[in-house]
């Protein structure tokens, strides 16, 4: 058995590859839209993908299973719930895909969504102990998958929370201790809150650490896996959908392509469009175009572009010298597919329109502390997740996560000084860019965050 997997560490995202090294027949799972990888990988070693298994509609990036099809001829597999826009082989408890001696067997485990499957691998067909589990987003290493992104869809968080627990306590907990646990997500995801760092385990240390795989009644299983769920990201919902349609393959031939200044500027006049910076925040803050949001590429670009940006939104990118097409990859990789180029010298740019160019305000603790004191102090507004507010915040601060803040932009007054601060620097430099895109002029940022306000007191 050839096996193996790729890990994205912007989008803390596993994908796999899976073959027979007799017959040369392969699947891959979970994979994303940039499929390059997996083709150059089977046909170094000689195997033809004759199928791809997609264990659930992901919502945190989307799926290369059309890629995968339109290059390979290959199947596409759902759980059987699925519903598509395109052609699938559904897939049921207990079907057996035999690549050879390989042989791998689907196990429906419902709850972080109705059509969600685990794929069971055996290096051969009559072990009585599988090889390994690829557990989508249903268990993850440390955690379980969220019940709750479907919570709109015509399903609750309740029923899909009581779908997880059968799943999770009756089918993957009855597993061998022995057999290896491979998830579809590591640290960082946002569709769990505990998830680890760590890329394989075992049923067995499954179940002897993690939180959600103790002995517990359905009640308290669905009570603990609910409760303190970070907020989604914005574009969760837009690509869950994107991947049941029929949409436009990824094409790296057709991204977006360099512009000169006056190709980029034209088209940042015409109505709606963005400008999306990705340098580093202090890059950004000593010059940067009015109205553009930063988004820095060293960090998870992808998932905090689809929180602040819309998918409708046509785009222009900003991104690190030599970085460009792996910047308009990242934004493709989530669907975000309206990027109009790229400007290829930003320094000749910014140097052609001085009136347009703007500097971001960031405040010191010592310049907040001393505002603070002042008859009209800023608004200090913490963008950190509800765990990290947990663990400490400034006094009087407001606090609205960063994957609220575009839908809540009302709520920050535009007449009133605001300071923004996250844990460090990053996200608050995100916050800030996209307050002031917004209309609130008196918008800064706090640098080194939270951390350098504790350690200042």
């Amino acid at each position: 058995m050839f096996f193996a997997q790729y890990y994205l560490d912007c989008l803390s995202q596993a994908s796999y590859l899976i073959a027979d090294e007799t017959t040369g027949r392969a699947v891959v799972v979970d994979p994303r839209r940039d499929v390059d990888e997996y083709l150059a990988e089977a046909e170094a070693r000689g195997f033809t993908v004759e199928g791809v298994i997609n264990t659930h509609f992901h919502a945190d990036f989307l799926s290369g299973h059309l890629e995968l099809a339109d290059r390979t001829g290959a199947w596409i597999g759902y759980g059987r719930r699925a519903e598509t826009e395109y052609p699938i082989r559904k897939l049921a408890e207990g079907e057996r895909i035999s690549l050879g001696d390989v042989v791998l067997e689907i196990v429906e485990t419902p709850g972080h969504t109705p059509e969600s499957i685990s794929v069971l691998v055996r290096e051969r067909a009559d072990d009585t102990v599988p090889y390994g589990v690829l557990t989508g987003d249903a268990l993850f290493i440390g955690d379980v998958g969220r019940p709750d992104l479907l919570a709109s869809a015509g399903v609750t968080a309740d029923q899909l929370g009581r779908m997880l627990y059968d799943s999770v306590q009756h089918k993957l907990m009855a597993l061998p201790d022995e057999v290896r646990v491979f998830p579809a997500h590591g640290a960082g995801s946002a569709c769990g809150k505990n998830l680890s760092t760590e890329r394989q385990s075992t049923i067995g240390q499954q179940r002897a650490t993690n939180y959600a795989c103790a002995p517990m009644t359905e009640d308290e299983f669905v009570a603990i896996v609910t409760a303190g769920q970070p907020t989604a990201p914005g574009y969760f919902g837009y690509d869950a959908d994107l991947n049941r349609r029929d949409r436009e393959l990824f094409d790296a031939a057709a991204l977006a392509a360099p512009l000169d200044a006056d190709a980029f500027l034209g088209r940042r006049a015409e109505t709606g469009t963005v400008v999306v910076d990705a340098r580093d925040p202090l890059e950004f803050a000593a010059g940067h175009l009015a109205g553009a949001i930063n988004v820095p590429a060293d960090g998870r670009f992808a998932e905090q572009s689809g929180t602040v940006l819309d998918p409708a939104w046509p785009l222009l990118v900003i991104a690190p010298e030599g970085r460009e097409q792996e910047t308009v990859t990242r934004l493709a990789r989530i669907g975000f597919d309206r990027v109009a180029g790229y400007l290829a010298d930003p320094e000749t740019a910014f140097r052609a329109v001085p009136e347009q160019m703007r500097q971001a305000p960031r405040r010191t603790v010592a310049d907040l502390r001393a505002e603070l004191t002042d008859a009209e102090p800023p608004l200090v507004l913490d963008v950190r997740g509800e765990g990290e507010r947990a663990d400490g915040h400034i006094p009087g601060s407001v606090h609205l996560p960063l994957a609220e803040l575009p839908h809540r932009l009302a709520e920050i007054p535009r007449d009133r000084a605001v300071v923004v601060h996250c844990a460090g620097g990053h996200r608050s430099s995100i916050a800030a860019s996209l307050l002031r895109h917004h209309g609130h002029p008196q918008t800064s940022d706090l640098l080194g965050g939270y951390g350098a306000w504790e350690t200042a007191a």
